[in-house]
């Protein structure tokens, strides 16, 4: 063969391997990424359950973003009706500040964006569910809220703004997701 030919076929092995090379290092750095983020949902819950961290992972869940976790059974019940009243509104801003949920934070924007469009009840039912087992765990959920904590919150969004003259303050359907919640945080695993 002419040594032309030769080089081409040099200077194309040379990029396979380059390419190839360039892979496994970005492979490297992402899983060196998740090992870094891995490390801060540990740091941040205290818990290292592979389970529980791909959950809070699979529902979008980030470490500056899992403050907000023990708040989802009270966004649910603000949702309850179908909506969330001003009332309920102000509530779940006045407790997210109480639990050190700083304005503008990433769990701040979340929170904004599930007043703002109602999360699937997949996402609820796997929040209560990953609460529970936190609790189960014997290690206290983030920002240290126990299951009396979440339905009291509960109950508090579920009076905000409903009845006349303080007769049907709570609606059925409001009754219904308040029970589906002490349920879900009560029942023991």
């Amino acid at each position: 063969m002419p040594d032309y030919l030769n080089e081409r076929e040099r200077s194309m092995e040379d990029d396979y391997f380059r390419k190839k090379d360039q892979e496994l290092i970005e492979k490297m750095r992402q899983a060196a990424a998740l090992e870094r983020r891995t490390s801060e949902f540990i740091a941040r819950i205290g818990v290292s359950d592979p389970a529980i961290l791909a959950d809070l992972k699979d529902l979008g869940f980030t470490p500056d973003t899992v403050a907000i976790l023990p708040l989802v059974p009270v966004v649910e019940m603000a949702w309850a009706e179908g909506g969330i009243t001003a009332a309920e509104r102000t509530m779940l801003i006045s407790v997210a500040r109480q639990r050190g949920l700083l304005e503008g934070s990433p769990a701040d924007l979340l929170l904004a964006s599930w007043m703002e469009n109602k999360p699937s009840p997949e996402t609820f039912a796997r929040a209560t569910r990953l609460i529970r087992a936190l609790l189960d765990s014997g290690v206290a959920p983030v920002g240290s809220m126990t299951a009396d904590e979440i339905i009291k919150y509960s109950e508090s969004i579920a009076a905000a703004s409903g009845g006349i003259f303080g007769f049907g303050k709570i609606s059925s359907e409001e009754r219904a997701t308040l029970g589906k919640i002490v349920s879900a945080l009560k029942a023991k695993t």
